[in-house]
């Protein structure tokens, strides 16, 4: 019998343990496992042991191949993912806001000018700097 833990997942609330929040995933090979053997013989006793503990890695010849996880935990990674989505989109799109109002402001046929006017001065200022009574 494989040896089943508790598994948290990410920033959600922790099946059947006091409702606690946790900030981390667990790595893949962090979770309790069961071979495919097993699953397919006792489907029963790994729906139950998903309840359980959350997540279950389902193994064939000790080698990781699946994971299974309840429909509520997974809609509420979906969630998450889809949030990181839209919030990757908005800040894309404040970027080439940025970029256009700063591609427009390039193009404006006075900023050559001003351009050519400041390469045109060598460093020089054209009226003398001056300094404050404490300097």
């Amino acid at each position: 019998m494989a040896n089943v833990s508790y598994v948290s997942p990410i920033a959600l609330p922790t099946p059947r343990r006091n409702n606690a929040m946790t900030a981390q995933m667990l790595r893949i090979d962090e979770l309790p496992r069961k071979p495919s053997t097993k699953v397919k013989n006792g489907w029963g006793e790994l729906t139950r042991e998903v309840r359980e503990s959350g997540t279950i890695a389902v193994t064939s010849y000790d080698k990781i191949e699946f994971v299974v996880m309840g429909a509520d935990q997974y809609r509420r990674i979906a969630q998450i993912v889809e949030s990181v989505e839209s919030n990757r989109k908005a800040a894309l799109a404040d970027l080439t806001a940025e970029f256009d109002r700063r591609l427009a402001q390039m193009q404006d046929p006075s900023t050559r000018a001003r351009i050519d006017a400041m390469m045109a001065c060598d460093g020089r200022t054209p009226t003398r700097p001056k300094a404050g009574p404490s300097y």
